[in-house]
């Protein structure tokens, strides 16, 4: 991703739930309301993942919020969104989406400099129930590293 971005929303969940492999920056095909909605950051990534269908990758799941003052011709919330990759992106993609265990999950929403809504997608492994206790116990160890080093200094 580049320095001037607009973060919309941030799946934080993913990255607890699932090993992340490889990442790709993908284009979102959006309505009007759709983009105004998000430039206002009403978003929500949590249940999302994307799917490969009839050589299309779609992100279904993704919830963007009716625009407020959009009239009877609004956005459907919750309707799958056609991602924009190039053919090479989505072979390899598709290639790897063969193997056993893997899965697509947006991990964050943005604005890229030149305005265009981007997702960020990544290949993902899901973790079992001791690798979570480990990101945990990690999570721990370094928080407690670092408040000793605060207290050292000061």
């Amino acid at each position: 991703m580049s320095k001037e971005v607009k973060t919309v929303c941030v799946n934080r969940k993913a990255r607890y739930d699932y090993h992340l492999l490889e990442r790709w920056e993908a284009g979102l095909q959006l309505t009007g309301t759709e983009v105004k909605s998000l430039r206002a950051g009403r978003a929500n990534l949590k249940d999302s993942w994307a799917r490969l269908e009839k050589g299309e990758l779609w992100l279904v799941g993704l919830h963007i919020s009716p625009y407020e003052q959009g009239n009877r011709s609004n956005h459907e919330p919750e309707r799958p969104r056609k991602l924009l990759l190039n053919a090479r992106e989505l072979r390899k993609i598709r290639r790897q989406l063969i193997e056993k265990g893997l899965t697509l999950v947006p991990i964050s929403v943005y604005f890229t400099a030149r305005g265009w809504a981007k997702v960020e997608v990544a290949l993902a492994r899901g973790k079992r129930q001791y690798d979570k206790r480990q990101t945990v116990a990690k999570r721990d160890s370094d928080r407690a590293l670092a408040r000793a080093r605060k207290r050292e200094e000061s």
